[in-house]
């Protein structure tokens, strides 16, 4: 039995038009399959052998030894419903049907690959982490996400809407749920290319600060605020959100800057915000969250390895508990997974249409882990394997006044 047939047996009988080829000369499935899997060195099978969960898969097309011809999404969406877990019973039989022994000797592995070192969540750590995804080119984040330069959950306020439309609803969104208005004071933590800094001083009137542990992202953003003429009312500084000094802030935003904090520092998390607002300060959290706190055990390797490194994941009913402990009042909290599947495989078409500069901008083997984390992240979303939260928090005033509308007065009219 040729390599692809043991492959395809693995994948399972409904392969959905997929096809597997492999260097063997073999191959198995639809003769005219959109999609084939081409299993190119013997290397592709040793990842699998040697490592955990999804991060053998990962270093394979990481490195060019698994390739897709056609739509990533479709192979991935094949892949995904994989135990690659498997008994060590099934594990031997199919290393003795691919190889044996041989297999175990493991490849190189990507140099993309990061494990870092240091006391985790420490601000040092935390700091080299940040860079490792973020620091990587603005331009070729620029590519991937388009004018905005946001990279977080958009919200679609139609089917058709673009994405540079969705990621403005999301941002006044945001402000409307804050209850933004002109003299405010806003602290956006973890703000990226300063999105929504400019959004709340350019519609809002309002004076914002932004922080990131991003030395790229702070001078792109910068440069943004001063080429707006926005330079009075806006600020982005080079910053760990622990060491703002202000306090007094009618408003803030920490809009994807939660999955990095890490677990046991939510309460210290939510105690620094609490203490930076003024009473009846409110807090708008927008994190990626899990659909439940049992899949926070599962450890997605790829993710933390390529990706993410030190990120941590919880669910939604967690963060609400961190919140209530530390003082806060939880008004509002809604699920927008739908809307980053969508905003997700739009970055993904951004991508693939900016294929070859991305590659000539950051090599093959970066733009590779992107296509994968994009891909992988959509499907995540559309199977609520992950989900997307803001929680809307109010700061009481000492006599209890939150000054909240009696009704949520954020969501526009619909259209006539």
């Amino acid at each position: 039995m040729g390599h692809a047939e043991v492959l395809a047996r693995l994948l399972g009988s409904d392969r959905s038009g997929v096809a597997v080829r492999v260097f063997d000369g073999s191959r198995a499935g639809p003769a005219d399959a959109a999609v084939v899997i081409d299993v190119r060195s013997p290397h592709a099978l040793s990842y699998l052998a040697t490592a955990p969960g999804d991060l053998g898969l990962a270093r394979a097309y990481v490195t060019g030894a698994v390739e897709v011809d056609g739509d990533l999404y479709t192979a991935l969406a094949l892949v995904a419903g994989l135990d690659l877990d498997l008994p060590l019973r099934a594990r031997l039989r199919l290393l003795r049907d691919l190889g044996g022994v041989r297999l175990l000797r493991r490849p190189p592995r990507p140099e993309q690959e990061v494990r870092l070192r240091g006391r985790r969540h420490s601000k040092a750590r935390d700091q080299r982490a940040i860079a490792h995804h973020y620091d990587v080119s603005n331009r070729f984040y620029n590519w991937i996400l388009g004018p905005s330069m946001t990279y977080t959950c958009a919200v679609y306020p139609t089917a058709d809407a673009t994405l540079e439309q969705a990621q403005f609803t999301k941002h006044d969104l945001v402000a409307r749920k804050l209850g933004l208005r002109p003299g405010m004071r806003l602290l956006d933590v973890g703000c990226g290319w300063g999105g929504m800094v400019l959004h709340a001083a350019r519609e809002y009137g309002v004076q914002a600060l932004g922080v990131t542990l991003s030395r790229r992202q702070a001078e792109w953003a910068q440069k943004a605020i001063a080429d707006a003429g926005l330079g009075e009312l806006a600020e982005v500084r080079h910053l760990d959100y622990r060491d703002v000094p202000e306090t007094g802030f009618d408003a803030i935003s920490s809009i994807g800057l939660t999955e990095h904090i890490g677990l046991a520092q939510l309460p210290g998390y939510f105690r620094f915000l609490y203490d930076r607002l003024a009473p009846r300060g409110r807090l708008l959290n927008h994190c990626i969250t899990l659909p439940n706190e049992a899949e926070a055990v599962r450890r997605g390797w790829f993710i933390d390895r390529y990706v993410f490194p030190d990120g941590e994941l919880t669910g939604v009913g967690r963060l609400v508990s961190a919140m209530y402990d530390t003082g806060f009042e939880v008004r509002h909290e809604e699920n927008l997974r739908e809307h980053y599947a969508r905003t997700t495989a739009a970055w993904a078409a951004n991508l693939d249409a900016h294929w070859d500069e991305a590659v000539a901008e950051v090599g093959p083997r970066t733009a590779r882990v992107w296509r994968l984390y994009l891909t992988g992240s959509r499907l995540g979303f559309e199977r609520n394997q992950i989900q997307l939260h803001q929680v809307l928090g109010v700061k009481p005033h000492s006599d209890g006044r939150s000054m909240m509308p009696l009704r949520p007065d954020w969501e526009p009219p619909p259209p006539a």
